[in-house]
């Protein structure tokens, strides 16, 4: 059984047919949210069966940051072959970032009404049929095309997690199953991509990437007819045209159609957008994309730009670099979580049981930005004295430490805009988050480049670690007006 929360338990025994089901299933009455007594309630589902789930949707959002990198060792080949500069050849492994930005604005808004099960169906089959056509493409527009049409059909994985964990868990547990899973699943594609895809270039071709993904795509599919219900559940049951009638097969796996009863509209569609409007939101979500832009999105697309022409490395040996990153990403993850849920338990404990301010969190990220900056610095300066040709493990250290940081930014900030808008669905809240972190990830590739060749390696250290140091700003002003500042 789940584990659950078994306070005042005594102060409310089960006296109808829906409390006594709901006892016997959790052991408590004690539940937020309450669930309703239908064993399709995805609340009511086994913890086996629910963690199954989040597991496959995690790995979605893996695949959907992961996919996007994943031809990065093979930006020497690509110039090659299409007749391109290294700059020009990394865009196919940055181009599609728009689309994972705009995507889930209109996947999002149909999930929410019409169910996650078929989005997340059409989803994996739409991005395996591009991802062929990647495979088999010859010419550098059509590789980008397809790369960017893969990208929309992937892109539900990056922000409908978070909807799914809010549907499947009670509020106790979500923080460490987003936390813990999820958004460390998204934030582990960008280095899990290259790596793996450095042995498939060197031993198999660079074909091989797509035809790999595409065969990833399949088996999301099989698992997501077998293993994947329906998570979106409506409890209003006052309403007759939304009681869930039929067996709980029936509504976990064979039910088409508009689940909540409000009509999609445009308001739909809009809503993550409306949302960036609070002060609260954006300023916090830029000073994370800024984090986020140079620590994953600058160090995956440049380190085989810059180990390749210095180093002469092999497909291979560039992705085993992305180690590194995947290091400190992971432990940022296993400090930030715990650490940002203790901080706020020992500030409700210190002021009597009330909820803390959700500006509170923030004081954390005042960890995660000196350890970005200080790893970028590292990475930078250690890269501009290595020898040609003598590869140091200096700069990964740095990529490590700038991952570590850029973790527990992540976490923070997540949590954050989460606890500012609890009553609005938190799929829209991360759509909202997601559309200015990819945009911003678009936008940065066309210029890393030319800061490098202008500025320099040292040049370009100073000139991040200036940006990210002003990026603490809008933090230390959210805290210091807190829901003040969003009027």
């Amino acid at each position: 059984m789940e584990e659950v929360h078994v306070e005042n338990t005594a102060k409310h025994e089960p006296q109808t047919y829906e409390e006594r089901y709901i006892f016997e299933r959790h052991g408590t009455l004690d539940l937020i949210p309450m669930p309703s007594a239908d064993p399709a309630d995805p609340l009511n589902w086994p913890a086996w069966k629910k963690n199954l789930n989040l597991i496959l949707v995690a790995f979605h959002g893996l695949m959907s940051t992961g996919c996007a990198v994943a031809v990065v060792p093979a930006f020497q080949t690509f110039a090659k072959l299409f007749g391109k500069s290294l700059t020009v050849s990394s865009y196919i492994g940055s181009a599609q970032m728009i689309t994972l930005a705009l995507g889930p604005l209109i996947w999002i808004p149909i999930a929410n009404h019409y169910g996650r099960r078929p989005v997340w169906i059409v989803s994996v089959i739409g991005a395996g049929l591009f991802n062929i056509g990647c495979a088999k493409s010859n010419t550098y527009g059509t590789m980008i095309a397809l790369r960017i049409l893969a990208a929309f059909f992937i892109s539900p994985g990056i922000a409908m997690g978070q909807a799914v964990v809010a549907e499947t868990f009670f509020a106790h547990q979500r923080a460490q199953k987003m936390v813990n899973l999820h958004s460390l699943a998204i934030t582990l594609g960008p280095p899990m991509g290259p790596f793996a895809a450095g042995f498939i270039v060197q031993h198999l071709g660079w074909r091989w990437v797509y035809w790999i993904m595409a065969i990833l795509n399949l088996g999301q599919l099989v698992t997501y007819i077998l293993f994947s219900p329906e998570t979106v559940y409506n409890r209003d049951t006052g309403s007759a045209d939304i009681i869930p009638k039929g067996s709980a097969f029936r509504n976990q796996y064979l039910r088409i159609g508009r689940i909540t009863p409000e009509p999609l509209t445009f308001s739909d569609f809009t809503l993550p957008l409306r949302l960036l409007a609070d002060p609260r939101i954006i300023l916090s979500v830029i000073s994370y994309a800024i984090v986020f832009n140079f620590v994953l999105v600058l160090l995956t697309v440049e380190i085989p730009v810059l180990f390749a022409v210095l180093f002469h490395l092999s497909p291979q040996e560039i992705g085993i670099n992305f180690l590194g990153l995947f290091v400190g990403c992971v432990l940022g993850e296993q400090v930030g979580g715990p650490l940002s849920d203790f901080w706020r338990n020992r500030s409700k404990r210190r002021h009597g049981g009330r909820t803390p301010r959700p500006e509170h969190r923030l004081y954390l990220a005042y960890i995660g930005f000196p350890l970005s900056i200080a790893g970028n610095v590292i990475f930078c300066v250690t890269l501009y004295h290595a020898k040609p040709l003598h590869w140091i493990i200096s700069p990964i250290v740095g990529i490590a430490i700038s991952g570590f940081g850029a973790q527990i930014i992540t976490t923070v900030v997540i949590t954050y805009c989460s606890d500012c808008y609890p009553e609005i669905k938190s799929s829209a809240v991360g759509v909202a988050i997601n559309f200015v972190r990819c945009t911003w990830g678009f936008i940065g590739p066309f210029w890393f480049s030319h800061t490098f060749n202008s500025c320099g390696l040292r040049g370009a250290a100073g000139l991040m670690a200036g940006i990210m140091i002003l990026a603490v700003l809008p933090i230390a002003y959210l805290q210091w007006r807190g829901a003040r500042a969003a009027h």
